[in-house]
């Protein structure tokens, strides 16, 4: 019998956020399947990161480099591989890639129905191109696949939990399914600026430590983060209602269970805003699975990128990986040398990964899907050197690391944009 498989996705959830304080339902959860402890987003904004998981390449491969570009409709995407192999699919939640920017020429419907062919391949969807655009922490509205307008009331991550565990009570069983419940929580509310956690939850959490790789920072966090947690802890809540469903249909040991995010959130510390960067606040996601394939209660360090994730799920299907796919299914237990990102929006950067050192480059060209010509940002010693301190980006004592750093980056660029471009001397200075 072939696997379900469930992929849920919250949005901004940083690696840190996954403790028995704040997420004990999942925490309990990792226990019949794998933590991965050293998981990273391949783009940390919210569109080009989906881009990614739907099509299995980097942003800049798909088109998709910044917000706001829609998904080609000739995309081959995750939901078209399922589709053919005999899967029923269901999208519930925050699509982001349906709507484009340019006036005239894009259709635009963060706040409409999105049409048929943008659905990137969903046979059943319930929900909305830009959520945090049709509905607050509050109350709100969404759509089916139909076009056809569903209004709710309540906490938001609550009601499309709920949509999604109504998939899984109603589905008939003739075939196996994969759903994609992808929640907007904890993003913070664009329009409000703020985030919001259920009503009289933040309270528990506001004398909940900072991180350290924020507190030495300045930033939004002290008035933030109790929210924050309080929309993760909703998270974990509703993770838990929709394994009880799986649990009460009968399929949850038939059924493979990935939790994840898109990016991390550094709250206005290493810029303006809440992600596009290079550093570990930014990057660094939560991924728990259990399925086929993974060990139970295990803890594994080896690197793996967002990008390795449409291999992952595909695996778990026994559907063959494409050979264009940029990344490889976590499964086959493959160590990879560095994580490689892409960073647009803030700057048009380019970064890598390893255990052991983090290296970022820009171009200052924040809407370029790429640059001949990249400065030197930044260069971190993460054995020592946690919470990203001290940039060693001018540290003569060490040149040969970031030498080798260049290099390796080099390398990830022209494997994945087939170009190699310069990479010059740090010439700004860089305050965070």
């Amino acid at each position: 019998m072939r696997e379900n498989i469930v992929f849920y996705f919250s949005d901004q959830q940083r690696f840190d956020t996954v403790v028995p304080e704040i997420m004990p339902n999942l925490c309990e959860f990792s226990k019949e399947g794998t933590f991965f402890e050293n998981c990273y987003t391949c783009q940390p904004v919210c569109g080009p990161a989906r881009a990614s998981l739907q099509t299995g390449v980097y942003p800049t491969e798909c088109g998709c480099h910044i917000n706001g570009i829609p998904l080609p409709e000739d995309t081959k995407t995750l939901a078209d591989y399922f589709n053919e192999n005999g899967y029923d699919t269901a999208y519930i939640g925050k699509l982001h890639l349906a709507s484009g920017r340019n006036k005239g020429k894009s259709i635009k419907c963060e706040k409409t129905a999105i049409p048929k062919e943008r659905l990137c391949g969903y046979k059943y969807f319930r929900g909305a191109d830009v959520l945090e655009f049709t509905s607050h922490g509050y109350d709100g509205y969404i759509f089916d696949e139909n076009g056809n307008k569903i209004d709710f009331e309540g906490y938001r991550a609550d009601r499309i939990n709920d949509f999604a565990v109504e998939y899984i009570n109603n589905h008939s069983g003739d075939k196996p399914f994969f759903m994609f419940v992808s929640q907007l929580e904890p993003h913070h509310q664009n329009d409000r600026g703020r985030f919001e956690g259920p009503k009289g939850k933040a309270e528990k959490f506001k004398d909940y430590p900072i991180p350290k790789n924020l507190s030495f920072l300045k930033g939004n966090y002290k008035e933030m983060y109790p929210d924050y947690l309080a929309a993760i802890e909703s998270l974990d809540e509703n993770f838990a209602r929709l394994i009880a469903a799986l649990k009460e249909k009968g399929i949850y040991d038939n059924t493979t269970v990935i939790y994840t995010s898109d990016h991390g959130c550094h709250f206005k510390t290493r810029n303006g805003e809440y992600k596009r960067s290079c550093h570990d606040s930014s990057i660094h996601i939560p991924l728990v699975v259990k399925g086929k394939g993974f060990g139970r209660g295990v803890r594994d360090d080896k690197l793996i990128s967002l990008v390795d994730l449409p291999a992952t799920l595909l695996q778990s299907a026994d559907i063959k990986v494409p050979d264009y796919y940029s990344g490889t299914a976590i499964q086959n237990g493959e160590e990879q040398k560095c994580v490689f990102i892409q960073i647009s929006e803030s700057q048009c950067g380019r970064a890598i990964r390893t255990k052991d050192f983090t290296y970022s480059v820009s171009a200052m060209k924040p809407l370029s899907a790429s640059s001949k010509i990249y400065f030197e940002d930044y260069l971190y010693d993460n054995r020592s050197d946690k919470c990203q301190k001290n940039n060693l980006i001018k540290s003569k004592e060490h040149s040969e690391i970031k030498r080798h750093m260049k290099e390796l980056l080099l390398s990830e660029i022209y494997r994945t944009e087939g170009k190699r471009p310069f990479i010059l001397p740090a010439v700004r200075k860089k305050v965070k």
